[in-house]
């Protein structure tokens, strides 16, 4: 008699295989530190604060024609490079002739960038790949190149064009000025570089440059919540947040009284348009009188948001981001990890996360002075009297000493968490690539996103007909989707004016009879009844996503043959 199969979950939660969590967990209990504060709290934060500043693996460089890294000073390595000797000594003969006659514009550019007081060191007409770039910033991988006339015929135009999105794969940030830009607004193009180079993380050899300090708290709800009071959030304010989301990036805003203003998705990442993100700043502006309070991206499932997009439109008006990594834990952008870009990065431990702590978030704050703030209100808010007095409302939102030692043991094993996770990725990009109808959800080919993949997550065209799909909607369901624990509320129909189609609604219930947990994408904020009437910027690419997306199991439980099985039990779904 064989075994019966066993119910394969979403992302359960999974100890480490030396079982080092009870070893802290026991030091909890033996020394009597069971309260919300203590010795594993405190480890458990350096942790993160040596994790989130920690810098990507770097791949090997390519070499050179002598065999050495091409285009090095100083031994360090300055862009990726070409390794066909001739076409690298043409291109750096052409260099060294541009560097001794450089146009008007050039020289007056290079003048400022070489000054001391703008902070960041510049490189002239430096070799990546196959072609030259006038300008090199490696501290930041920022490009600026300065077009003369030619550069406006359509064959140039298309040219630049695509060596724009060359350089964006490799990793580059890539900034066009005008020679006539540069030459009569001089001062406003260093601005213009500056805004941007500060919105970009630190790689090259700035290695190791981030600081920032964490504080671990009993959810990443409360995380979300403490970060809104440290951004001055106050009653009748508006936080712009995305829509595409789990209630825990809204619901905080709610609880200061505060009115969340919902940014629809861009559809390569799911994430936050920064298009609809400037449109939403400027119309609220016009329409209430004063700028929103805070900006709260999200990384869907794991997959980083255009950060140095959102970042520099904040920037430009002034208004903090709160990252929501909840999902995103160990997820970077340009090698930097998700979180540390920000005014503060959310992070949740709860039990299906890349680890847990049976439950509990943090908050990652840029400094100690503000970490301070936010462990002040998350310890009620006591003044420094022999007794308690309160000038605040505080909150009991610190992490336990037990849960903490859950953390503390699940760091040894979050990278591997993470490989695990996006090996499952790419199972799934390979044995669904040929099924028609299912597309699974790939990151960016933008070499600067790397997503941790929390959840894999898939779409089904419409016109798929699936087993079982005519008892779609026909039944309310008497658990909470995804076997999810607590209390759902009664409702009297399955169908609502937003729902996913029939036909993944069906494969829903087909997985789930196979014993595979397979839930719909998260429903969009703004189409949720308890935020009915509030202000939503869209182009309505959340919601056809809703409609036709899913995810399937990707946590560290999950095996080469669970994956084989789950891509066997679609294509037995589908009917024809």
């Amino acid at each position: 008699m064989s075994e019966e199969r066993k119910t394969i979950y979403l992302c359960l939660a999974h100890m480490s295989e030396a079982g080092i969590e009870q070893k802290y967990v026991k030091e909890a209990f033996d020394t009597n530190w069971v309260v919300p504060m203590g010795p594993n709290v405190n480890a458990f934060e350096k942790d993160l604060e040596k994790f989130v500043v920690s810098p990507q693996p770097k791949a090997s460089p390519r070499p050179s024609p002598e065999g050495k890294g091409a285009g090095t000073a100083k031994g360090k390595d300055l862009g990726v490079h070409t390794a066909d000797p001739l076409l690298y000594g043409l291109l750096k003969s052409f260099s060294e002739e541009n560097r001794k006659n450089p146009t008007e514009a050039e020289c007056v550019l290079w003048n400022v960038l070489k000054a001391k007081g703008i902070g960041l060191k510049f490189r002239r007409q430096h070799i990546i790949e196959d072609f030259i770039v006038d300008f090199y910033c490696n501290e930041k991988k920022l490009v600026i190149e300065l077009d003369g006339g030619y550069h406006r015929m359509p064959e140039q135009m298309k040219r630049d064009k695509e060596r724009t999105l060359r350089l964006r794969d490799l990793g580059y940030t890539e900034l066009r000025f005008t020679n006539e830009q540069v030459l009569c607004d001089t001062d406003n193009t260093v601005l213009e570089i500056l805004r941007v180079a500060k919105s970009l993380p630190l790689g090259g050899d700035s290695e190791g440059a981030l600081d920032r300090k964490v504080v671990c708290l009993s959810a990443g709800t409360a995380a979300v919540h403490l970060a809104l009071i440290g951004c001055g959030v106050k009653a009748g304010d508006e936080v712009l947040v995305q829509s595409f989301t789990f209630c825990a990036s809204s619901h905080p805003i709610t609880y200061l009284g505060a009115k969340p203003v919902f940014v629809g998705s861009e559809g390569e990442t799911w994430n936050m348009d920064p298009a609809l993100l400037e449109k939403a700043i400027v119309d609220r502006k016009e329409k209430t009188g004063k700028l929103p309070k805070a900006i709260i991206p999200v990384a869907l499932y794991g997959m980083p948001y255009r950060i140095d997009e959102i970042i520099a439109i904040a920037d430009k008006y002034g208004i903090p981001v709160i990252e929501d990594a909840a999902e995103g834990l160990g997820s970077r952008f340009n090698g930097q990890v998700l979180g540390t870009f920000g005014k503060y990065g959310v992070l949740s431990f709860n039990g299906n996360k890349m680890i847990t702590t049976s439950g509990g978030g943090a908050l990652i704050c840029r400094n100690e002075e503000e970490a301070d703030n936010i462990m002040w209100y998350a310890t009620q808010a006591r003044d420094a009297y022999p007794y308690y007095q309160h000038t605040a409302i505080g909150y009991n939102y610190r992490m336990s000493n037990v849960c903490a030692g859950i953390g503390r043991g699940q760091m040894t094993v979050l990278n591997d968490h993470i490989v695990h996770h996006k090996h499952v990725q790419s199972l799934y990009e390979e044995q669904l690539k040929d099924v028609p109808g299912v597309h699974i959800h790939k990151q960016p080919t933008d070499k600067r996103y790397d997503a941790n993949f929390w959840l894999c997550a898939a779409t089904l065209d419409k016109g798929v007909k699936i087993q079982g799909q005519e008892q779609a909607y026909k039944e309310v369901i008497k658990t909470a989707v995804g076997g999810a624990a607590g209390v759902i509320h009664a409702v009297d129909t399955a169908v609502t004016d937003c729902q996913p189609n029939e036909n993944v609604e069906a494969l829903r219930m087909f997985m789930l009879d196979k014993k595979i947990e397979c839930r719909p994408v998260w429903k969009p904020m703004h189409k949720q009844p308890v935020y009915a009437g509030a202000p939503v910027y869209t182009n309505g690419i959340e919601e056809e996503i809703f409609k036709v997306g899913f995810c399937l199991p990707a946590g560290p439980w999950v095996t080469d043959e669970d994956v084989k099985y789950i891509v066997e039990c679609i294509k037995e779904a589908i009917v024809g």
